[in-house]
């Protein structure tokens, strides 16, 4: 059973300055709820309890934020029963810890900072910018997949041909109708070079290996250790499955899909759906 989890959310978020200046990309709200809590919420929602956050420099407000503010409680528990009990459940919903990545190396280095929690076991890794909206928990599908398996475990999610040079494509032969054995990993492929249109969802279930891969992997891409180089060696001598995730994936590090899954998420809010629906009608409308 995958017991641990590990987020790397130290990135500095320079595609959202200048709102990410002094504030992480991680924090930044889908309505009124941090990014990064959703992606908390998915772990526990799989039976995760125990998670390890990638953090850096300027990244205190997510510590804070899972953290317990009894000021902030005691006014609340006197005010509005509803949202104190929102943040107790905010400050009570896992046991979380933080590690600093002190440079800006990569993902795979990033990963690199979890060896000593997550030590001889297997652990599930979130993308701290990736959203994925489903019934069945992603992280949770994933953990199915290696109990079955026992191996790395990649989810993927099928893309247009023409936008796979923005994301890191799986290559295989599927064994089921959605889990491919890899034979291939490429990251970020020139169209037409592509082994298929099948890109990494920002979420996995590795094994310990994959650390003594990381030090074996030398910079690529920006000059980074990336995690797709490192899977990559991986592949050299162990077998590694691609599982394809149900729902919907929110890359919020992009400025328009950060939009659209506000005004999707706002539509699922009975205070919010009519009202915003109007609202669109009239935009709409007006042009």
């Amino acid at each position: 059973m995958i017991k641990k989890a590990v987020i790397p959310a130290a990135g500095l978020g320079t595609r959202f300055l200048p709102a990410t200046k002094a504030q992480p990309k991680e924090m930044l709200p889908i309505i009124d709820t941090p990014v990064i809590q959703y992606v908390v919420q998915e772990c526990v929602d799989s039976g995760i309890e125990d998670i390890l956050i990638i953090s850096g420099k300027g990244k205190r407000s997510i510590e804070d934020h899972f953290d317990r503010s009894p000021e902030l409680d005691r006014i609340l528990s006197e005010k509005d029963e509803i949202l104190y009990n929102q943040l107790r459940h905010i400050e009570n919903m896992a046991n979380i810890h933080f590690v600093r990545q002190k440079e800006l190396n990569g993902l795979g280095d990033a990963i690199r900072h979890a060896q000593y929690h997550c030590a001889n076991e297997a652990f599930a890794v979130l993308l701290g910018d990736t959203v994925i909206d489903s019934v069945i928990p992603a992280t949770r599908r994933l953990i199915d997949v290696y109990e079955q398996y026992h191996q790395c475990v990649i989810g993927v999610e099928e893309v247009e041909p023409d936008e796979v040079s923005r994301y890191g494509i799986v290559g295989g032969s599927w064994l089921s109708g959605d889990i491919m054995q890899l034979d291939r990993l490429v990251e970020k492929p020139e169209r037409g070079a592509a082994p298929s249109n099948f890109a990494i969802a920002g979420r996995y279930i590795l094994t310990p290996s994959v650390f003594d891969a990381i030090e074996h992997t030398e910079r690529g891409k920006n000059n980074e250790i990336q995690l797709t180089d490192a899977l990559r060696l991986i592949l050299e001598r162990e077998n590694i499955v691609a599982a394809t995730i149900e729902g919907k994936r929110h890359d919020l590090g992009n400025k328009l899909d950060f939009l659209k899954t506000t005004v999707e998420f706002a539509l699922k809010r009975d205070e919010f759906a009519e009202p915003l629906r109007a609202f669109l009608r009239s935009l709409i409308l007006d042009k």
